[in-house]
Parts: C-alpha cells; sequence; structure tokens
C-alpha cells in the first residue's frame, strides 16, 4: 500500500479509530493485522518472509538471553546473522553477484553462466532486515533483554508507519512504547497530521514534479545537452530530498497520532558545512545504524590511522551496497568514504589556508562557502546514485559537469526544459520548500500559535489538491 493513494487515506483513519476505541490491551493485535494488511497489499505472499525474520530473530533473542556462556551466545547470534542476511543476499543480491563473477571470468576468456533467479525484491527487505538485526545484536551486547511477547515482537518488526521505508528503528526505543497505554491526544493528532501534510507535499507536490524532468534526461542522457544533465542533477537532488524525507514525515507523523515517538530522519541536509555532518543530517537511522553495528564493530577510530581509514571506507562501500545492486550504488558510497577521509586527512591544511585568508573574520561567508562545497560534492554523488549504469554516469559527468567548464552547449535548453515559465515555477517551489523547512527546523515559537498551525495545515491541504501530482508514484527508497 502506498501512502500516496486513496487506500491509505481511507485505511489509516480506520485504524486510529479502532486503535483508541478498544482496550490497550489488545491494540497489539489490531497494530499487526494492519502491519500485515498494508504490507500484503503489495505481495500477500512475501509477507511470509517478514514472518520468518519475526520467529527467527525472536527465538535468537531469547536464546542468547538465556545463554549462561559466550560461546553460546555467539551461536544464536550468528544463527540470526546468517539466516537474515541469507534471505537479503538471495533476494538481493544474488543475480548481482553471479554477473559480476561472470563479468570478470570473462575478462579471462573463461566461461562462466549461472541462470538468473528470477524473483521480485521483496519492498522494504533491507529494512526491516537491518531492523530486526539491531535487536539481536542489542540482546547479545546487553543493551536490552529479550522480549517475551510474540505479538508485540512481530509488532515492532512489522510497524506499517516505517515498515516499507523506515526510519530503520532501535528495539530500544520503539520496542517499550508497544507496552504503553497511548491515550488519544489532540495534540498529537494536528501535531501528526501537520507532519503528514508536510510529507505529503514534499512528495506529491515537489518530487513527483521533479520526477517528471529527471527521468527524462536520466532514462537517455546522451540525447540531452550540457545544461540539461546539469540542471536534472540538481533537481535530482531534491527530487530525492523530498521523495525520502516525505515518506519519513509521513511515518513519524502517522505513528505520532497513534502515540508513539519515531526517530528523527532529516534534518536539512542540504545545508550541512562538511560531509561529516551530512551524515549526521542524511537517513540518520540508517547512517547511526552502520556507525553503531559496523563502523564501530569494525574499530572505529580506536586503531591505527590506515584502520582507521579503511573502517571508514568499508562502512560507506557497504552503506552504498546497501541501496541497491549496482556497481553505480558502491562507486557512490566510496565517494562519500574518500570525501569524509580527504576533510579528515587535510584538516590542518585547510585551516592554515582559512587563517591565512582570515575567513573566520567573515563567518557568514566561511558558512556559506563550507554549504555550498558539501552540497556540491554530494551532488557529483548523486549523479552515480541515479545513473542506470556507470558509463552513463561518466557520461553525465563528462558531458554535463565537464562541459560546462570547456564550454558545452551550456545555454542549449531543450526537453523538457524548454519552457521557461515552468522553470521558474519549479525554482520558486524549490524556493518555498526550503524556507518552510528551514522555518520548521529552527522551531520558531510562532508557528505552534494554535492560528498559524490552523493555516498552515489548510494552505498545505490545498496546496496538495491544487498541484498534487496524483498518480501513485513509488517512494524511491522502496527499490531498497
Amino acid at each position: 500500500m502506498l501512502f500516496n493513494s486513496l487506500h491509505f487515506l481511507i485505511f489509516f483513519p480506520i485504524v486510529v479509530m479502532l486503535y483508541f476505541g478498544m482496550p490497550a490491551r489488545w491494540r497489539w493485535g489490531l497494530l499487526l493485522v494492519a502491519s500485515y494488511y498494508f504490507y500484503g497489499c503489495w505481495r500477500v505472499e512475501y509477507l511470509s518472509l517478514i514472518v520468518l525474520s519475526t520467529i527467527i530473530d525472536y527465538v535468537a533473542g531469547i536464546q542468547i538471553d538465556k545463554a549462561e556462556t559466550k560461546a553460546r551466545k555467539k551461536l544464536f547470534l550468528s544463527f540470526s546473522l546468517l539466516t537474515n542476511l541469507g534471505l537479503l543476499f538471495t533476494f538481493k543480491y544474488f543475480n548481482f553477484f553471479t554477473d559480476s563473477v561472470e563479468s570478470v571470468f570473462s575478462t579471462f576468456n573463461i566461461l562462466y553462466h549461472m541462470p538468473e533467479l528470477r524473483v521480485l525484491l521483496p519492498v522494504g527487505i533491507s529494512f526491516y532486515t537491518f531492523q530486526t538485526l539491531s535487536y539481536t545484536i542489542d540482546v547479545y551486547k546487553g543493551r536490552r533483554s529479550a522480549e517475551r511477547h510474540f505479538g508485540i515482537f512481530a509488532v515492532y518488526v512489522s510497524f506499517f508507519p516505517q515498515l516499507v521505508a523506515g526510519p530503520i528503528e532501535r528495539s530500544t526505543n520503539l520496542l517499550p512504547q508497544f507496552h504503553e497505554k497511548h491515550s488519544f491526544s489532540k495534540e498529537r493528532l494536528y501535531s501528526g497530521i501537520r507532519l503528514m501534510l508536510w510529507g505529503f507535499f514534499k512528495k506529491v507536490v515537489v518530487a513527483d514534479r521533479l520526477a517528471y524532468y529527471v527521468d527524462q534526461v536520466y532514462n537517455a542522457p546522451t540525447t540531452h545537452s550540457t545544461s540539461s544533465l546539469v540542471i536534472a542533477t540538481y533537481l535530482f537532488a531534491y527530487q530525492i530530498y523530498c521523495d525520502f524525507s516525505g515518506y519519513s514525515d509521513i511515518a513519524i507523523g502517522s505513528a505520532r497520532v497513534m502515540g508513539y515517538d519515531l526517530m528523527t530522519n532529516f534534518k536539512q541536509p542540504y545545508f550541512s558545512r562538511s560531509i561529516r555532518e551530512f551524515w549526521k543530517r542524511w537517513h540518520i537511522s540508517l547512517s547511526s545504524w552502520f556507525q553503531d553495528y559496523v563502523y564501530i564493530g569494525l574499530g572505529g577510530n580506536r586503531v591505527g590511522k590506515f584502520r582507521w581509514y579503511s573502517n571508514l571506507m568499508i562502512t560507506f562501500m557497504v552503506s552504498g551496497l546497501w541501496h541497491g545492486a549496482n556497481w553505480t550504488f558502491v562507486v557512490w558510497g566510496f565517494l562519500h568514504g574518500f570525501y569524509l577521509i580527504f576533510s579528515i586527512w587535510t584538516t590542518t591544511i585547510r585551516k592554515t589556508i582559512a587563517d591565512a585568508l582570515r575567513l573566520s573574520s567573515v563567518h557568514w561567508l566561511d558558512q556559506v562557502w563550507k554549504v555550498f562545497v558539501t552540497f556540491h560534492l554530494a551532488l557529483l554523488a548523486w549523479v552515480f546514485f541515479r545513473a542506470n549504469n556507470l558509463n552513463e554516469a561518466f557520461y553525465i559527468l563528462q558531458h554535463g559537469f565537464a562541459g560546462m567548464v570547456t564550454g558545452g552547449d551550456v545555454f542549449s535548453l531543450q526537453e523538457p526544459f524548454t519552457h521557461i515559465r515552468e522553470v521558474w515555477y519549479i525554482l520558486l517551489l524549490l524556493v518555498v520548500m526550503n524556507a518552510y523547512d528551514w522555518a520548521r527546523w529552527r522551531e520558531f515559537s510562532f508557528l505552534n500559535k494554535p492560528l498559524v498551525i490552523y493555516l498552515d495545515m489548510t494552505v498545505q491541504f490545498w496546496f496538495i489538491v491544487v498541484f498534487g501530482m496524483f498518480n501513485k508514484t513509488q517512494f524511491i527508497y522502496f527499490q531498497f
């Protein structure tokens, strides 16, 4: 079921009314049925994978908790890791792995072929797999005790607001909330719906409109001019932000209506002043997951400098691979790892240059410059994230951004950018979106006045109705 569908707009109010209309002790049952129905509307047969992951980690968690020796704890943790990651590998990476091996063998004229596994990638498998894995790791590390209530644990794995595309919750935050009694709150209702409206605005008014332009260019980059390639890349940066943060806003808002607090997933990442800060603001639930369970597990920065840099690079490349079974995502992760390592390596040099230029004396200029550079580093990496393959990514970089420097057809606008009025409309839309986002994150007190809340929700609602694109376009992160 898509958030941006009439189906969800009917489904969600019914669930909320039933939720607050029944005794608290049975609410977990309603949430479990609603969550399975929500997912089953896509492919009911793939519910079996969620149920299997739930059973595996429920049993593993209890056995880890009961185990009296570290060896036995490791045994059941390994069982959880191998089965969950095995399922993820089979459905998401098997064909990518065999194709890559086949390509390597073919360079040495070695005939190798394995039949493709013709299965559909289960929506959200990367998200709920990581959520269940964090639970068993937390139990193993002693951060929490095992959950004994199977039904509540099943709800934790499949909670419909964040099941398909996050935020990836931690058991230490979300699981205890299913044991609490949540009373209806008018304040939470308004706050949640307001956030949901903002998420819908970013998705159906901004992201889906930008997708119309981005898809035309990126699906046939060799037929477009330098300026079209560059403009489409800028638009994609905002398309993916509005699409994914929009999903997160709807997820967090819908959970808030029912009394649950999900973690914040985005904090205006394009206003970051460094790549390190960018990853503290972009897809926070995933970046913090990799930091806690991969980077620190490898030794973090508590090792020699070479190992430290290696740990950073491995973490980012695995993060890139998590996003999709394509070398473009691996390169995207590599670039972010390189950015971060380079920034650490050049800290002293950059400080010396900044002091020599007295940039600190003009604080606002220094901050603007840092935001500008960070945004454009992320922008160049987005080329690989969006491109269909590496060849097309390099083509876009060569004929797009390099073309801007070498004097390519910079002023040659072509479809879909020939209507200048539409271009200005998009720019105005992005300015308004950024301004409102900025005001929200600064938490200006006047935004919480009753009249402002009412006007805000009314304006957002009518903007969505009048300017929204209701073509039931999937959220980008559904494919991950």
